[in-house]
């Protein structure tokens, strides 16, 4: 059975238009078969959206900040952090190929450029000089909890110091585990959002 955390789906392709409102902006996305929430921009990855909008806005954004989209799926998050955020330099990483194909597509009919929007497994594609000021993530809690904490682990070391991991998940798939990991990496975790089963996490990477 394909998956949309598999690097190279093989099912046939049924691509799809849905829509997305954020911040006041509306953006259109094409979406296929075996990517992440296919049929509509999932719960759990707005509230993602508009929680990290709301804190960046708060503590005031600067520019040229370093953004990851860390399983970036059809690159929903990318492209509406660079719209608002139209100073930062952002980067989209995603295992799925077809994913990956479909960010850079949405990019282009959302009228973004990206720094690099690119596939890899979790990581590894990435130089050691990629370092950045926000990481945001919805992580694949279907493929297991080793590999959500992979993305902790490896997020992690491509942050700079006092850099923000922001990431979503429901109480039900690990919210708690996921709390105490980031605990333990970053020695701080707090919860900036709570709606619909959801929980917005951050953790800062503190000065060394």
């Amino acid at each position: 059975m394909a998956h949309y955390y598999d690097s190279m789906p093989d099912t046939p392709s049924d691509r799809r238009l849905i829509d997305y409102r954020a911040n006041g902006i509306n953006f259109s996305f094409v979406t296929d078969t075996n990517v992440f929430s296919r049929n509509d921009v999932d719960k759990g990855t707005d509230l993602l959206i508009n929680s990290v909008i709301e804190d960046i806005k708060e503590r005031g954004a600067r520019k040229g900040e370093r953004l990851l989209d860390l399983g970036c799926g059809y690159g929903v998050v990318g492209v509406v952090m660079k719209s608002v955020f139209m100073s930062f330099e952002v980067t989209s990483v995603d295992v799925n190929a077809r994913a990956v194909e479909l960010a850079r597509e949405n990019m282009a009919s959302n009228n973004v450029k990206l720094t690099k929007c690119m596939q890899s497994n979790v990581l590894s594609a990435l130089d050691e000089s990629d370092i950045f000021d926000i990481v945001m993530t919805n992580p694949p809690v279907r493929a297991g909890k080793q590999t959500v904490f992979s993305f902790y682990e490896q997020a992690y070391e491509h942050m700079a110091p006092g850099a923000s991991i922001y990431s979503v998940l429901q109480r039900k798939q690990g919210a708690p585990s996921s709390e105490k990991k980031l605990m333990e990496l970053f020695g701080n975790c707090e919860t900036v959002a709570i709606s619909g089963g959801y929980r917005v996490m951050k953790a800062v990477k503190e000065n060394p």
